[in-house]
């Protein structure tokens, strides 16, 4: 099976939510919230990292969960994210 690239949106979204996941882990260990999370550490490295920009619907729950954020407040959080980078405002 080909995967079909992704485009520069896609890439930057995936790095969004990794930023996103990132500061939400604060202090915590990466491997800490990964293992709470269910997850491998390198998983989540990539994910922080935007290496793996779309990860797994129930991954992102997994790790939303663990860090405790609604799936409602990831998707919010990235939302404003995306308006403020498409505006200049944000990295």
């Amino acid at each position: 099976m080909v995967r079909t690239p992704l485009t520069p949106e896609e890439r930057e979204r995936g790095e969004r939510l990794g930023q996103l996941l990132r500061e939400a882990r604060a202090g915590r260990s990466m491997a800490e919230v990964a293992a709470a999370a269910g997850i491998s550490a390198e998983t989540l490295r990539k994910i922080e990292t935007g290496r793996a920009p779309t990860p797994a619907f129930f991954t992102v729950a997994a790790l939303a969960r663990t860090l405790g954020l609604s799936m409602d407040s990831l998707v919010v959080r990235c939302a404003l994210a995306e308006v403020a980078c498409r505006d200049g405002l944000g990295p």
